[in-house]
């Protein structure tokens, strides 16, 4: 039987809390600008078929990566504010299953439609 080993990693510290939130940031700021290529790509008038399907496809999961990293800027928001890992980490997947569920009734309203 094994013994417990105590924690892998010792906790981040407040330095580091901060840089991994500007981290986040910056993503965030790179996925939108993703989004903005993705929609002018779309609007081109110029644009084949082909790439304007292959825009709606990626929109997708532009919306799902800003979902993603909304979720991470929260818990690193948390962070910052001084909650533990675990509250933080809680509230991240409360806003991801809230999203996922709004998602998901949104597609049943269209198959009702």
């Amino acid at each position: 039987m094994e013994r417990y080993k105590g924690i892998k990693f010792p906790p981040l510290t407040p330095k580091e809390i901060d840089e991994k939130y500007k981290e986040a940031q910056e993503e965030m700021e790179e996925v939108l600008k993703w989004k903005k290529e993705e929609e002018d790509r779309l609007k081109n008038k110029k644009s084949k078929l082909q790439a304007v399907s292959a825009a709606k496809r990626a929109l997708l999961k532009v919306n799902r990566r800003i979902n993603t990293v909304n979720g991470n800027l929260l818990y690193w928001k948390l962070r910052t504010e001084g909650k533990s890992h675990f509250y933080a980490n809680l509230e991240r997947t409360e806003f991801w299953d809230k999203l996922n569920k709004g998602d998901s009734e949104e597609e049943d309203k269209k198959e009702e439609d």
